[in-house]
């Protein structure tokens, strides 16, 4: 049942953004996956001042509401999203030369908003973390990473040593400043895990670099995602579905078990990387979902391990999609992430 805002809180929406509140919206638009019904409310916030007032507003009148970045690392119900969602579109950068410091709305893109702006002021630190689809304050809540510069790739590399500052609205609705050990960082892990904290703006220290070797690790990073990453523009994709398996691989367990290929509806687990799934064809999230147990079940019935989501489910879901699963060939030029991690 579509959320009825109380006139009160349709109000006090009206007043502070006016015909940028909408009903009805859908979503699929606003995820990397292209899937997801309608939000019942929704609205693009422009700045951070912005932002913090939609979620004092949120909170005033008790509504149930979602924060929505680049929708990387979300699947969204068929049915769609109750209450207000809140579309993070604050993506206002600044750099400070005096202090090698960079600053950004949390709406900001990591790239290429924040990167570019870095390493055209010839500032290190940011480059690293190219390719992957993120907002500051998702790259906060995950403490974004990623391997360090070719050719050693000698270790893991973490948004957290270059986060300076931050500018967040804490559960209890204060708006604070904090530093980087506010945040308690761990791997994909940080203190907004665990608390309804809201970072509204971040502040990065970074360092004077080279920007011809800076756009080199651009350049090697993005190469290697697209050799392991399906393309969104062609191949719309969530990341990564299964979490980690220390010493064992989710994506080589799929593969062990013969599964990339394996479509129901419009779903399929892609040639590329046996841990991404992809929309192939107008899939639907109860498509997905199907895909996901399917796979579960076939690896725990052949390897005995459990696989367990790593992505959110937002939202109202349908009934997974009954329909046998099918098998696509694989294109004999293709040479996925497991064919690759074999022979390097």
């Amino acid at each position: 049942m579509p959320t009825t805002l109380p006139s009160s809180a349709r109000e006090a929406l009206q007043t502070s953004f006016g015909e940028a509140l909408q009903q009805t919206v859908s979503l699929a638009p606003h995820t990397t996956f292209q899937i997801g019904g309608p939000a019942d409310w929704y609205v693009a916030v422009r700045s951070a001042d912005e932002l913090a007032t939609a979620l004092r507003i949120a909170r005033t009148y008790d509504l149930p509401f979602f924060l929505l970045g680049t929708g990387a690392n979300v699947i969204v119900g068929d049915r769609g999203v109750r209450g207000l969602v809140i579309h993070n579109r604050a993506r206002h950068v600044e750099v400070d030369p005096s202090t090698n410091r960079l600053w950004a709305e949390s709406g900001a893109i990591v790239y290429p908003d924040l990167i570019e702006r870095a390493v055209s002021a010839g500032l290190s630190g940011l480059e690293h973390y190219v390719g992957i689809p993120s907002t500051v304050g998702g790259a906060l809540w995950q403490n974004l990473h990623f391997l360090s510069p070719p050719p050693e790739r000698e270790r893991t590399m973490f948004l957290e040593e270059v986060v300076h500052a931050a500018d967040i609205l804490t559960e209890e609705g204060d708006r604070q400043t904090v530093d980087v050990d506010y945040f308690d960082f761990g791997y994909d892990y940080s203190i907004l895990h665990d608390r309804d904290d809201i970072v509204l703006s971040a502040t990065f220290q970074l360092t004077p670099g080279d920007e011809e070797r800076m756009r080199e690790i651009m350049d090697a990073n993005l190469q290697w995602r697209a050799e392991r990453h399906p393309p969104l523009d062609t191949e719309p994709s969530v990341g990564s579905i299964f979490k980690k398996i220390e010493g064992v691989g989710a994506g080589r367990l799929i593969d062990e078990c013969g599964l990339k290929g394996t479509r129901i509806g419009g779903a399929m687990v892609t040639h590329r990387h046996a841990n991404i799934f992809v929309n192939a064809d107008r899939a639907t999230a109860a498509d997905v979902c199907a895909l996901i147990q399917h796979v579960q079940d076939v690896v725990e019935r052949e390897t005995g391990y459990q696989l367990e989501t790593e992505i959110d489910f937002v939202g109202e879901f349908a009934p997974p999609t009954e329909t046998t699963p099918t098998t696509e060939p694989k294109d004999p030029d293709l040479v996925s992430a497991e064919e690759r991690a074999r022979t390097s």
